[in-house]
């Protein structure tokens, strides 16, 4: 969907690239998680993707073709959520939503997205009257409203409770089954372990790891596993390697002789991971 080479953008009046050479592929059908502490480009990365920003420096292709041949027929194919929404404060909700969807020839049935979403009730309040929650559940349905084929998400369950994140989550998960296409940028990792293909990780305006959070937590992880058993009342941990646990005879006695309380791998968790990677917190 998207083929970036070697990426360098300034900013206005800085001494020095914001984004300094940075290269990655997002496929189509896929979830592309960018990653980084505050401050390292995301963002920047992402306007530049999105048309916001111009004058940049390297090649982006979108559909195989440079990013700088299309027309404004470009933002039919895309959707993008902020991670600080940004509505019409003394407009309703669906005054909103019937407004942008005038700037698109395909439109979604905002209706049922709204009902999914616990909006529709309140279709008719002025989005200035809706808590911060709210806002962010409408500005996810106008991301989607275009139908679009890519999709950029930043920050799009930040604020919500666990309920709400987990239909905007579903709702991302079947936008991607459906042939959609998602970058996304988030801090939080549960969230990019649920839900991305690739990661990339990037530190000072540079990509500094791209993998599957899977083979990341293996890479990263130990190959160990954490067992906590009851021994005569007494509760006691013990570690084994994972490489030779069908012949380990104190593991094989321990599973057979007392009762099991918790087994853990001891993979590296996608935070730590993180933090390891970026030097971020």
């Amino acid at each position: 969907m998207f083929s970036i080479k070697n990426l360098q953008y300034r900013y206005p009046n800085n001494e020095e690239d914001t984004i300094k050479g940075i290269d990655f592929e997002i496929k189509t059908g896929e979830i592309f998680g960018l990653l980084g502490p505050s401050g390292v480009g995301k963002s920047t990365t992402q306007k530049i993707l999105t048309r916001q920003l111009d004058n940049f420096r390297g090649e982006i292709r979108y559909q195989d073709k440079s990013i700088t041949e299309y027309d404004k027929n470009f933002y039919q194919d895309i959707g993008v959520g902020f991670e600080m929404p940004v509505h019409f404060s003394k407009l309703t909700a669906e005054e909103n939503l019937d407004f942008f969807k005038k700037l698109y020839s395909s439109r979604a049935d905002t209706d049922q997205m709204l009902k999914r979403l616990g909006l529709y009730s309140d279709k008719d309040k002025k989005v200035g009257e809706f808590s911060k929650g709210m806002k962010v559940r409408l500005n996810f349905i106008r991301a989607l409203l275009n139908n679009p084929r890519m999709l950029f998400l930043d920050e799009p369950t930040n604020g919500l409770d666990p309920k709400n994140a987990r239909i905007i989550k579903n709702m991302i998960a079947e936008f991607k089954a459906e042939g959609g296409t998602v970058l996304l940028t988030t801090h939080l990792m549960n969230d990019v372990e649920e839900l991305c293909d690739q990661v990339a990780f990037m530190a000072d305006g540079k990509i500094v790891e791209i993998n599957t959070p899977k083979n990341l937590k293996l890479e990263y992880g130990s190959r160990q596993l954490k067992v906590e058993y009851s021994d005569n009342a007494e509760v006691k941990e013990a570690n084994f390697k994972l490489d030779d646990l069908g012949e380990n005879q104190k593991f094989l006695q321990v599973i057979k002789n007392n009762r099991i309380l918790t087994m853990h791998s001891q993979e590296m968790t996608l935070d730590n991971i993180f933090i390891k990677i970026t030097g971020g917190s």
